[in-house]
Protein backbone atom coordinates (compact mmCIF):
# COMPACT_ATOMS: atom_id res chain seq x y z
CA UNK A 1 0.00 0.00 0.00
CA UNK A 2 2.81 2.33 0.84
CA UNK A 3 4.26 1.70 -2.61
CA UNK A 4 1.02 2.69 -4.34
CA UNK A 5 0.66 5.79 -2.16
CA UNK A 6 4.08 7.07 -3.13
CA UNK A 7 3.28 6.48 -6.78
CA UNK A 8 0.04 8.48 -6.59
CA UNK A 9 1.81 11.41 -4.91
CA UNK A 10 4.51 11.36 -7.60
CA UNK A 11 1.87 11.45 -10.35
CA UNK A 12 0.09 14.40 -8.74
CA UNK A 13 3.36 16.34 -8.39
CA UNK A 14 4.22 15.60 -12.03
CA UNK A 15 0.80 16.81 -13.20
CA UNK A 16 1.15 20.03 -11.21
CA UNK A 17 4.65 20.59 -12.57
CA UNK A 18 3.61 19.97 -16.18
CA UNK A 19 0.48 22.16 -15.81
CA UNK A 20 2.54 25.00 -14.37
CA UNK A 21 5.07 24.70 -17.17
CA UNK A 22 2.35 24.77 -19.85
CA UNK A 23 0.66 27.79 -18.22
CA UNK A 24 3.90 29.75 -18.01
CA UNK A 25 4.75 28.80 -21.58
CA UNK A 26 1.45 30.11 -22.88
CA UNK A 27 1.81 33.31 -20.86
CA UNK A 28 5.25 33.90 -22.32
CA UNK A 29 4.01 33.65 -25.89
CA UNK A 30 3.38 37.02 -27.64
CA UNK A 31 -0.34 37.82 -27.87
CA UNK A 32 -1.80 39.07 -31.15
CA UNK A 33 -2.55 42.82 -31.15
CA UNK A 34 -6.25 43.56 -31.55
CA UNK A 35 -7.70 46.96 -32.37
CA UNK A 36 -11.14 48.47 -32.18
CA UNK A 37 -12.58 49.19 -35.60
CA UNK A 38 -15.10 51.88 -36.58
CA UNK A 39 -17.21 52.62 -39.61
CA UNK A 40 -17.59 56.36 -40.37
CA UNK A 41 -21.15 57.58 -39.78
CA UNK A 42 -23.15 60.66 -40.77
CA UNK A 43 -24.28 62.81 -37.89
CA UNK A 44 -24.21 66.21 -36.19
CA UNK A 45 -21.17 67.56 -34.36
CA UNK A 46 -21.16 70.66 -32.19
CA UNK A 47 -18.40 72.35 -30.25
CA UNK A 48 -19.71 73.68 -26.95
CA UNK A 49 -18.26 75.40 -23.93
CA UNK A 50 -19.48 75.78 -20.36
CA UNK A 51 -19.35 79.18 -18.66
CA UNK A 52 -19.59 79.31 -14.87
CA UNK A 53 -21.32 82.30 -13.35
CA UNK A 54 -24.37 83.35 -11.36
CA UNK A 55 -27.92 84.62 -11.77
CA UNK A 56 -28.67 88.17 -10.68
CA UNK A 57 -31.33 90.82 -11.34
CA UNK A 58 -30.66 93.35 -14.06
CA UNK A 59 -31.82 96.23 -11.84
CA UNK A 60 -30.91 96.12 -8.14
CA UNK A 61 -31.51 99.36 -6.24
CA UNK A 62 -30.33 100.41 -2.78
CA UNK A 63 -33.01 102.47 -1.01
CA UNK A 64 -31.42 105.15 1.20
CA UNK A 65 -32.92 107.82 3.49
CA UNK A 66 -33.19 111.49 2.59
CA UNK A 67 -32.57 112.48 6.21
CA UNK A 68 -30.46 111.23 9.11
CA UNK A 69 -32.16 109.74 12.14
CA UNK A 70 -33.23 106.55 13.91
CA UNK A 71 -35.34 103.74 12.48
CA UNK A 72 -38.64 103.65 14.42
CA UNK A 73 -40.68 101.30 12.21
CA UNK A 74 -40.02 98.64 9.58
CA UNK A 75 -43.11 97.81 7.54
CA UNK A 76 -41.53 95.23 5.21
CA UNK A 77 -39.11 92.32 5.39
CA UNK A 78 -36.84 90.52 2.94
CA UNK A 79 -38.82 88.55 0.39
CA UNK A 80 -41.82 90.91 0.36
CA UNK A 81 -42.98 92.49 -2.88
CA UNK A 82 -43.22 96.29 -2.97
CA UNK A 83 -44.50 98.77 -5.50
CA UNK A 84 -42.73 102.01 -6.41
CA UNK A 85 -43.58 104.61 -3.76
CA UNK A 86 -44.63 102.07 -1.13
CA UNK A 87 -43.37 102.79 2.41
CA UNK A 88 -40.68 100.43 3.70
CA UNK A 89 -39.63 102.14 6.95
CA UNK A 90 -40.04 105.24 9.07
CA UNK A 91 -37.23 107.38 10.47
CA UNK A 92 -37.31 109.64 13.52
CA UNK A 93 -35.22 112.75 13.02
CA UNK A 94 -32.44 113.69 15.38
CA UNK A 95 -32.32 117.49 14.92
CA UNK A 96 -29.07 119.38 14.58
CA UNK A 97 -28.96 121.81 17.51
CA UNK A 98 -27.49 124.64 15.45
CA UNK A 99 -30.16 124.31 12.75
CA UNK A 100 -32.85 123.99 15.43
CA UNK A 101 -31.73 127.19 17.14
CA UNK A 102 -31.69 129.06 13.82
CA UNK A 103 -35.18 127.78 12.94
CA UNK A 104 -36.58 128.84 16.33
CA UNK A 105 -34.99 132.29 16.00
CA UNK A 106 -36.55 132.63 12.54
CA UNK A 107 -40.01 131.88 14.02
CA UNK A 108 -39.56 134.51 16.73
CA UNK A 109 -38.36 137.11 14.24
CA UNK A 110 -41.28 136.35 11.92
CA UNK A 111 -43.71 136.85 14.81
CA UNK A 112 -42.18 140.27 15.61
CA UNK A 113 -42.33 141.32 11.96
CA UNK A 114 -45.96 140.30 11.51
CA UNK A 115 -46.96 142.12 14.71
CA UNK A 116 -45.35 145.34 13.45
CA UNK A 117 -46.87 144.83 9.99
CA UNK A 118 -50.35 144.63 11.53
CA UNK A 119 -49.81 147.89 13.41
CA UNK A 120 -48.66 149.62 10.24
CA UNK A 121 -51.58 148.25 8.26
CA UNK A 122 -54.20 149.44 10.79
CA UNK A 123 -52.69 152.93 10.88
CA UNK A 124 -52.50 153.23 7.09
CA UNK A 125 -56.00 151.78 6.76
CA UNK A 126 -57.36 154.55 9.02
CA UNK A 127 -55.47 157.21 7.06
CA UNK A 128 -56.68 155.77 3.75
CA UNK A 129 -60.28 155.84 4.91
CA UNK A 130 -59.80 159.52 5.79
CA UNK A 131 -58.29 160.03 2.33
CA UNK A 132 -55.07 161.26 3.89
CA UNK A 133 -52.82 158.76 1.99
CA UNK A 134 -52.95 157.42 -1.55
CA UNK A 135 -54.21 154.00 -2.56
CA UNK A 136 -50.71 153.09 -3.68
CA UNK A 137 -49.27 153.59 -0.18
CA UNK A 138 -52.17 151.66 1.34
CA UNK A 139 -51.58 148.71 -1.03
CA UNK A 140 -47.89 148.59 -0.14
CA UNK A 141 -48.71 148.37 3.57
CA UNK A 142 -51.26 145.59 2.97
CA UNK A 143 -48.72 143.68 0.85
CA UNK A 144 -46.09 143.98 3.60
CA UNK A 145 -48.58 142.46 6.08
CA UNK A 146 -49.30 139.54 3.74
CA UNK A 147 -45.59 138.88 3.24
CA UNK A 148 -45.02 138.94 7.00
CA UNK A 149 -47.83 136.42 7.53
CA UNK A 150 -46.41 134.12 4.86
CA UNK A 151 -43.01 134.33 6.52
CA UNK A 152 -44.58 133.14 9.78
CA UNK A 153 -46.01 130.08 8.01
CA UNK A 154 -42.68 129.37 6.26
CA UNK A 155 -40.71 129.78 9.49
CA UNK A 156 -42.99 127.35 11.34
CA UNK A 157 -42.75 124.81 8.49
CA UNK A 158 -38.96 125.09 8.55
CA UNK A 159 -38.93 124.56 12.31
CA UNK A 160 -41.12 121.44 12.02
CA UNK A 161 -38.90 119.99 9.30
CA UNK A 162 -35.73 120.54 11.34
CA UNK A 163 -37.32 119.27 14.56
CA UNK A 164 -39.58 116.45 13.27
CA UNK A 165 -38.44 115.86 9.70
CA UNK A 166 -41.88 116.70 8.35
CA UNK A 167 -44.24 119.67 8.37
CA UNK A 168 -48.02 119.82 8.23
CA UNK A 169 -47.94 121.24 4.70
CA UNK A 170 -45.88 118.39 3.21
CA UNK A 171 -46.95 115.46 5.36
CA UNK A 172 -47.86 113.36 2.30
CA UNK A 173 -44.31 113.66 0.95
CA UNK A 174 -42.59 113.18 4.30
CA UNK A 175 -38.89 112.42 4.11
CA UNK A 176 -39.22 110.43 7.35
CA UNK A 177 -41.10 107.76 5.38
CA UNK A 178 -38.62 105.67 3.40
CA UNK A 179 -40.26 104.59 0.15
CA UNK A 180 -39.21 102.09 -2.49
CA UNK A 181 -38.01 103.75 -5.69
CA UNK A 182 -38.90 100.76 -7.93
CA UNK A 183 -41.36 97.88 -7.98
CA UNK A 184 -39.91 94.47 -7.17
CA UNK A 185 -38.85 92.06 -4.44
CA UNK A 186 -37.01 93.17 -1.32
CA UNK A 187 -33.74 91.19 -1.35
CA UNK A 188 -32.36 92.48 1.94
CA UNK A 189 -33.13 94.87 4.82
CA UNK A 190 -29.78 95.29 6.59
CA UNK A 191 -31.11 97.62 9.35
CA UNK A 192 -33.21 97.05 12.45
CA UNK A 193 -35.52 99.22 14.52
CA UNK A 194 -33.35 101.50 16.63
CA UNK A 195 -30.46 101.67 14.15
CA UNK A 196 -29.09 105.10 13.32
CA UNK A 197 -29.11 105.95 9.61
CA UNK A 198 -27.48 108.79 7.70
CA UNK A 199 -28.38 110.39 4.40
CA UNK A 200 -26.16 110.22 1.36
CA UNK A 201 -23.88 113.21 0.80
CA UNK A 202 -20.50 114.16 -0.63
CA UNK A 203 -18.62 112.51 2.23
CA UNK A 204 -20.88 109.53 2.92
CA UNK A 205 -22.63 106.95 0.74
CA UNK A 206 -25.52 106.88 3.19
CA UNK A 207 -27.14 103.96 5.00
CA UNK A 208 -28.92 101.36 2.90
CA UNK A 209 -32.40 100.75 4.29
CA UNK A 210 -33.34 98.05 1.77
CA UNK A 211 -32.20 96.44 -1.47
CA UNK A 212 -34.97 96.03 -4.05
CA UNK A 213 -34.78 94.23 -7.41
CA UNK A 214 -37.07 93.23 -10.25
CA UNK A 215 -36.78 89.42 -10.17
CA UNK A 216 -38.69 89.07 -13.43
CA UNK A 217 -35.80 90.61 -15.35
CA UNK A 218 -32.75 88.45 -14.67
CA UNK A 219 -29.35 88.11 -16.31
CA UNK A 220 -26.60 85.51 -16.25
CA UNK A 221 -23.14 86.95 -15.56
CA UNK A 222 -19.98 84.91 -16.11
CA UNK A 223 -16.48 84.88 -17.59
CA UNK A 224 -15.17 83.11 -20.69
CA UNK A 225 -11.56 82.35 -21.62
CA UNK A 226 -9.83 84.48 -24.24
CA UNK A 227 -9.30 81.41 -26.45
CA UNK A 228 -13.07 81.04 -26.92
CA UNK A 229 -14.37 84.60 -26.78
CA UNK A 230 -13.61 85.12 -30.47
CA UNK A 231 -16.34 82.61 -31.37
CA UNK A 232 -19.05 84.57 -29.54
CA UNK A 233 -21.46 87.01 -31.12
CA UNK A 234 -24.39 88.87 -29.60
CA UNK A 235 -27.82 87.18 -29.63
CA UNK A 236 -26.32 83.67 -29.52
CA UNK A 237 -28.65 81.24 -27.67
CA UNK A 238 -27.49 79.76 -24.38
CA UNK A 239 -28.78 77.09 -22.02
CA UNK A 240 -28.63 78.02 -18.33
CA UNK A 241 -28.53 75.28 -15.68
CA UNK A 242 -29.03 75.99 -11.97
CA UNK A 243 -27.75 73.05 -9.94
CA UNK A 244 -29.39 74.20 -6.69
CA UNK A 245 -32.83 73.82 -8.30
CA UNK A 246 -32.40 70.17 -9.30
CA UNK A 247 -30.65 71.09 -12.54
CA UNK A 248 -33.42 73.45 -13.63
CA UNK A 249 -32.81 74.73 -17.18
CA UNK A 250 -33.61 78.08 -18.77
CA UNK A 251 -33.04 79.57 -22.18
CA UNK A 252 -30.97 82.74 -22.42
CA UNK A 253 -29.70 85.11 -25.08
CA UNK A 254 -26.18 86.52 -25.09
CA UNK A 255 -26.40 90.31 -25.00
CA UNK A 256 -23.03 91.60 -23.78
CA UNK A 257 -19.38 90.68 -24.33
CA UNK A 258 -16.85 92.79 -22.47
CA UNK A 259 -14.36 94.58 -24.72
CA UNK A 260 -11.71 94.34 -22.00
CA UNK A 261 -10.18 91.24 -20.38
CA UNK A 262 -9.73 90.72 -16.66
CA UNK A 263 -7.04 88.49 -15.18
CA UNK A 264 -8.41 85.54 -13.22
CA UNK A 265 -5.99 83.02 -11.70
CA UNK A 266 -3.36 83.94 -14.28
CA UNK A 267 -5.72 83.62 -17.27
CA UNK A 268 -7.29 86.41 -19.30
CA UNK A 269 -11.07 86.20 -19.28
CA UNK A 270 -13.89 88.33 -20.65
CA UNK A 271 -17.14 89.06 -18.85
CA UNK A 272 -20.36 88.05 -20.62
CA UNK A 273 -24.00 88.74 -19.79
CA UNK A 274 -27.10 86.98 -21.06
CA UNK A 275 -30.79 87.78 -20.66
CA UNK A 276 -32.50 84.86 -18.92
CA UNK A 277 -35.97 83.83 -20.08
CA UNK A 278 -37.62 82.95 -16.78
CA UNK A 279 -40.79 80.88 -16.71
CA UNK A 280 -43.50 82.52 -14.60
CA UNK A 281 -43.76 81.00 -11.14
CA UNK A 282 -40.20 79.67 -10.89
CA UNK A 283 -38.55 80.59 -7.61
CA UNK A 284 -35.13 81.89 -8.60
CA UNK A 285 -33.12 83.76 -6.00
CA UNK A 286 -30.49 86.38 -6.65
CA UNK A 287 -26.95 85.01 -6.54
CA UNK A 288 -27.68 81.39 -7.55
CA UNK A 289 -24.61 79.74 -9.09
CA UNK A 290 -25.29 78.63 -12.64
CA UNK A 291 -23.63 77.13 -15.70
CA UNK A 292 -24.24 78.39 -19.22
CA UNK A 293 -23.78 76.03 -22.16
CA UNK A 294 -23.18 77.79 -25.45
CA UNK A 295 -22.58 76.26 -28.88
CA UNK A 296 -19.47 77.83 -30.42
CA UNK A 297 -19.68 75.95 -33.74
CA UNK A 298 -21.92 73.28 -35.27
CA UNK A 299 -21.86 71.00 -38.32
CA UNK A 300 -24.92 68.99 -39.36
CA UNK A 301 -25.11 65.79 -41.41
CA UNK A 302 -21.36 65.38 -41.77
CA UNK A 303 -19.12 62.30 -41.81
CA UNK A 304 -17.74 61.55 -38.34
CA UNK A 305 -15.45 59.07 -36.62
CA UNK A 306 -14.40 58.77 -32.96
CA UNK A 307 -11.63 61.22 -32.22
CA UNK A 308 -9.64 58.36 -30.63
CA UNK A 309 -9.17 56.93 -34.14
CA UNK A 310 -7.30 60.03 -35.32
CA UNK A 311 -3.52 60.30 -35.20
CA UNK A 312 -2.33 63.90 -35.04
CA UNK A 313 1.16 64.74 -36.21
CA UNK A 314 2.19 68.39 -36.22
CA UNK A 315 -0.55 70.14 -38.22
CA UNK A 316 -1.69 66.97 -40.02
CA UNK A 317 -4.21 64.27 -39.14
CA UNK A 318 -4.15 60.60 -40.16
CA UNK A 319 -6.29 57.49 -39.86
CA UNK A 320 -5.50 53.82 -40.42
CA UNK A 321 -7.80 52.18 -42.97
CA UNK A 322 -8.48 48.46 -42.42
CA UNK A 323 -7.47 46.28 -45.40
CA UNK A 324 -8.28 42.57 -45.66
CA UNK A 325 -9.60 40.23 -42.98
CA UNK A 326 -8.33 37.66 -40.51
CA UNK A 327 -4.61 36.97 -40.54
CA UNK A 328 -4.31 38.87 -43.83
CA UNK A 329 -5.58 42.09 -42.23
CA UNK A 330 -3.36 45.16 -42.73
CA UNK A 331 -3.70 48.88 -41.99
CA UNK A 332 -3.12 51.70 -44.47
CA UNK A 333 -2.13 55.08 -43.03
CA UNK A 334 -4.09 57.81 -44.79
CA UNK A 335 -4.14 61.60 -44.39
CA UNK A 336 -7.53 63.18 -43.63
CA UNK A 337 -8.92 66.68 -43.24
CA UNK A 338 -10.74 67.17 -39.95
CA UNK A 339 -13.31 69.74 -38.84
CA UNK A 340 -15.29 70.33 -35.64
CA UNK A 341 -14.85 68.04 -32.65
CA UNK A 342 -17.16 67.64 -29.65
CA UNK A 343 -14.54 65.80 -27.64
CA UNK A 344 -15.89 62.36 -28.60
CA UNK A 345 -16.53 62.45 -32.34
CA UNK A 346 -14.78 64.53 -34.96
CA UNK A 347 -15.87 65.73 -38.38
CA UNK A 348 -14.02 64.26 -41.38
CA UNK A 349 -14.09 66.61 -44.36
CA UNK A 350 -12.05 64.45 -46.71
CA UNK A 351 -9.88 61.31 -46.76
CA UNK A 352 -12.39 58.56 -45.90
CA UNK A 353 -15.87 57.45 -46.95
CA UNK A 354 -18.68 55.50 -45.31
CA UNK A 355 -17.42 52.38 -47.10
CA UNK A 356 -14.09 52.50 -45.28
CA UNK A 357 -13.37 50.91 -41.91
CA UNK A 358 -11.10 52.85 -39.56
CA UNK A 359 -8.77 51.37 -36.97
CA UNK A 360 -9.28 52.64 -33.45
CA UNK A 361 -7.30 52.26 -30.22
CA UNK A 362 -5.77 48.95 -29.22
CA UNK A 363 -8.04 46.59 -27.28
CA UNK A 364 -6.69 46.06 -23.78
CA UNK A 365 -6.49 42.61 -22.16
CA UNK A 366 -9.62 43.09 -20.02
CA UNK A 367 -11.64 43.96 -23.14
CA UNK A 368 -10.43 40.75 -24.87
CA UNK A 369 -11.46 38.59 -21.95
CA UNK A 370 -14.90 40.18 -21.85
CA UNK A 371 -15.36 39.50 -25.58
Amino acid sequence: MKKYGKLIIAVIVAIIFIGTFVFLYKKSQPQPVVYNEFTPTVGDVSKTTIITGKIEPRDEVSVKPQISGIITNLYKEAGDRVEAGEVIAKVKVIPDMGQLSSAEARVRLAAINVKQAKVNFKRDESLYNQKLISADEYDKTRQALQQAEEEVVAANDALEVVRDGVSKSNASASSTLIRSTISGIILDIPVKVGNTVVLSNTFNDGTTIATVADMKDLIFRGNIDETEVGSLVQDMPMKITIGALQDLNFDATLEYISPKAVENNGANQFEVKAAVKVVEGDKIRSGYSANAEIILAKATKVLTVPESAIEFSNDSAFVFIVKGTGEQKTYERRAVTTGISDGVNIEIKSGVTQKDKVRGPQVVADDKSEK
